[in-house]
């Protein structure tokens, strides 16, 4: 079952697809009316933006699905998997932008009409403010996916406001000025590149099963070593599954204590753990004896 936070960070990927498929509308329509390419590029970018939006929203549906017989760990891996399409997507476009804005630098034209600025800017404050709302929403669920898609909103709002900058230019140097708008777009390109290429690390990191932060840990352990016949605490290894995390550790005991008594103590430092700590979906608990039995040297 969907937490309701799950259930927001699914709603911030639909309202991206609306948001998406009206700007993407609007520019594409200004662009061709007001003679300005980077328009059109940015419109493109709002199309890639949808489909991107799309990928997110199946990625997390797929993610808050409970495990089952094949996936005895759950789906989570689905979260990162959608951030690294949508990050690449974002060096995609980079690159399809920056290849048509040279072909346009290269061919001559008119002056973008001063009504797109106008429009540009209405596009800039849209996607700025859709990108705070969906980063805060990514933010707290630590959600790789939702922040990759949070930033193509800021992407996008980053590419608008470059075009405006390269309009105005445009229209102020008159004569020997019309590509200005397309340098605007190649500038724009390289800021999106570098996005999509810092988005796909945390993204693969995730995939390839990294550590979390050592806060986490230490926290972890804290609350191990705090329950009653936990001597030691000697290993803590975490890993991120979509919005949750799965433990493994190990936990020393009296070597005198019975099984039955180690289970116990066991079951509590895990209950304690995922109580304090609600990101933590799993904990798989080694007890090991103490003190050791050392080696015997030859």
């Amino acid at each position: 079952m969907q937490t309701v936070s799950e259930r927001d960070a699914i709603r911030t990927a639909i309202l991206g697809i609306f948001v998406n498929g009206v700007l993407a509308t609007a520019k594409l329509i200004g662009g061709i009316l007001g003679n300005a390419y980077v328009l059109v590029a940015d419109a493109v970018e709002s199309m890639i933006d949808i489909f991107s939006s799309f990928v997110v929203w199946r990625g997390l549906a797929v993610a808050t699905q409970p495990p089952d017989a094949n996936h005895p760990y759950g789906h989570g891996k689905a979260e990162p998997l959608a951030a690294s399409f949508v990050s690449l997507t974002l060096v995609a476009a980079a690159i399809g932008i920056a290849i048509q804005a040279i072909r346009e630098i290269l061919t001559s034209h008119h002056s973008p009409r001063p009504f797109t600025i106008w429009l540009l800017l209405i596009v800039v404050i849209t996607k700025e403010s859709l990108y705070r709302f969906v980063f805060s929403v990514g933010s707290k669920l630590t959600s790789t996916a939702v922040r990759s898609d949070a930033w193509h909103h800021r992407s996008d709002a980053i590419t608008s406001a470059a075009a405006a900058v390269g309009i105005g230019i445009a229209l102020w140097g008159g004569s020997g000025y019309e590509s200005a708008d397309d340098w605007a777009a190649l500038f724009a390109s390289c800021i999106i590149a570098y996005n999509g290429l810092r988005l796909l690390k945390p993204a693969v990191d995730e995939l390839m099963d990294s550590s979390p932060s050592e806060e986490l840990q230490q926290q972890i352990t804290a609350l191990a070593i705090q329950c009653q016949g936990v001597l030691a605490v000697e290993k803590v290894l975490a890993r991120k599954a979509g919005f949750s995390y799965l433990v493994d550790m190990h936990i020393d005991v009296d070597k005198a204590m019975t099984v039955e008594h180690a289970h116990d103590i066991a079951h509590r430092v895990k209950d304690i753990i995922r109580e304090q700590i609600p990101k933590v979906a799993e904990v798989l608990i080694h007890v090991e004896p103490f003190p050791r039995r050392q080696p015997e040297r030859n």
